[in-house]
């Protein structure tokens, strides 16, 4: 059932309706109308910058146990409404009901996790300075920030740079993915009833005008993004040569997966398709290309894998029993994969599990395994969704050298028995996200999280978001202004 969302969008503590073109967002597991409303326009836009601008000194210089304390009760909320915000995050982006509670629970998690990281990595120092008084570093917030969110999760990753721009005293714009714009409205709900003052947060809804308004806006300090890398790009190119804007960048990864010396098939099964299948193959850390050697070994590798992936349930979220994968966004990037998977096959790839689609008519995709070794001119491409390929090598040597051919540098891992061959990969490899025999997707909100290369722009988020939502001032003080007892050589007494 469609709900609509007038008013959609939140400024200055007041829910309003927007000035710019209608559109909608679909549940991708049944194509309902679960969202409709008006786009932010430019003027829209551009008072939710005023009202944050406006609010940004008051809240820069609230006492930083106020503004924890109203964090705090936001998580509480979050608490209390998990298994309401759970479905919503299901319906609007498509994943099972489990998946979406561990979401919110990331989300909840992220409150503690930022204050501790606003306290080890910016907050406040004191030290003796040279020559006597003090040495103070403090840290400032930049101002307006904006804020862009993915589709594929529309919760915790907006939350990953909200909570920490909040926390440092920033204000914030808000731009969600219009793939899954009622989770956003859902979270600025309770951030709303948490008591978060006037123009603190603020909402803006809307397709690609409206990220452009936000994004060219002289008014905003800087903008933290998560997404592709065509999107990124295209920010980095715009924010060139403003010098006082700071811009975040975490995007995606061609990101390699090497199993070599492993005994247990039954673990290299299971690592292997929690690196590649989760979310539907929609997490920037999936595993997209499977790295495994020649002969028997891989074989049984491979075989494994293959027998794993076809246990996967593969569903709508409410279907009975529930999916281990849910639908890919949209049938637009469903078109997209069997169309890159097509392409892959035409280029003399070989097909061990077909992607398939059982239902022309959603975006449920079945995982897919393919063997890409012979095909010449490996495209170096992210394929968001269930595909995962595989190359062949005949030496520990080639699976490193494979490992790092990629433009990319988000994550990479090995599946391995042997210790050696792991310390040679943790120092050889190129990548910000490096795991020794856990899935790759296991990322942790207590470490940085970011690459290299065409995967952001070294401003790793997660733990680190605290360095990027604040700008250092170093201080030497004393409370008295005091002559030196003696006049600097080559002055005259």
């Amino acid at each position: 059932m469609a709900q609509t969302s007038n008013p959609a969008l939140f400024i200055n503590g007041q829910w309003q309706t927007g000035n710019g073109t209608a559109f909608s967002a679909e549940n991708p597991a049944n194509g309902d109308t679960v969202w409709q409303g008006h786009s932010a326009s430019n003027d829209d836009v551009n008072a939710a910058i005023i009202a944050a601008r406006n609010a940004f000194p008051a809240w820069a210089q609230r006492d930083l146990n106020e503004r924890i304390e109203i964090l705090e009760r936001f998580a509480c909320l979050l608490g209390e409404h998990k298994e309401e915000l759970a479905r919503t995050i299901s319906i609007d982006a498509g994943k099972p009901h489990w998946e979406s509670l561990t979401e919110v629970g990331a989300m909840t998690g992220k409150i503690a996790i930022s204050i501790k990281a606003y306290h080890e990595r910016t907050g406040t120092r004191h030290g003796d300075a040279p020559g006597g008084g003090q040495a103070i570093l403090r840290h400032k917030p930049h101002g307006v920030v904006a804020v862009f969110g993915p589709y594929n999760f529309p919760g915790h990753l907006p939350n990953g740079h909200i909570v920490p721009a909040l926390l440092a005293g920033n204000c914030v714009v808000f731009k969600p993915s219009e793939l899954t714009p009622l989770v956003a409205e859902a979270t600025v709900k309770l951030w709303e009833r948490a008591g978060l003052p006037n123009g603190v947060l603020n909402l803006v809804q809307g397709e690609r005008d409206t990220g452009a308004a936000l994004a060219e806006h002289p008014g905003i300090d800087g903008l933290f993004f998560t997404g592709s890398v065509p999107t990124g790009s295209h920010l980095h190119r715009a924010f060139a040569g403003q010098l006082g804007k700071i811009l975040a960048l975490e995007l995606g990864g061609n990101n390699p997966l090497v199993i070599w010396d492993a005994a247990d098939l039954d673990a290299v099964a299971h690592h292997t398709v929690m690196s590649a299948f989760i979310t539907a193959g929609q997490r920037c850390t999936c595993a997209r290309r499977l790295i495994v050697p020649m002969g028997a070994k891989g074989d049984a590798m491979i075989a494994a894998i293959d027998a794993y992936a076809g246990k996967l349930i593969v569903s709508a979220p409410d279907h009975d029993p529930e999916p281990f994968m849910g639908p890919v966004i949209s049938n637009r990037a469903a078109d997209s994969l069997i169309a890159a998977q097509a392409k892959l096959v035409a280029s003399g790839a070989k097909i061990i599990r077909e992607m398939t689609r059982p239902d022309a008519a959603r975006p449920l995709l079945t995982p897919g395994l393919i063997d890409v070794t012979n095909v010449k001119n490996r495209t170096d491409e992210e394929l968001f969704g269930p595909i995962l390929q595989i190359i062949r090598v005949d030496r520990f040597d080639d699976a490193i050298l494979e490992a790092n051919n990629t433009r990319f540098g988000l994550a990479a891992g090995l599946l391995s028995d042997n210790a050696k061959l792991w310390q040679r990969f943790i120092h050889e490899s190129r990548a910000g996200i490096v795991n020794w025999n856990k899935p790759l997707t296991g990322a942790s909100s207590a470490a940085p999280f970011g690459g290299i290369g065409d995967s952001g722009n070294h401003r790793p988020s997660a733990y680190y978001a605290a360095d990027y939502c604040a700008w250092p001032v170093a201080t030497l003080q004393t409370d008295k202004l005091i002559a030196p007892e003696s006049a600097p050589k080559g002055v005259r007494p």
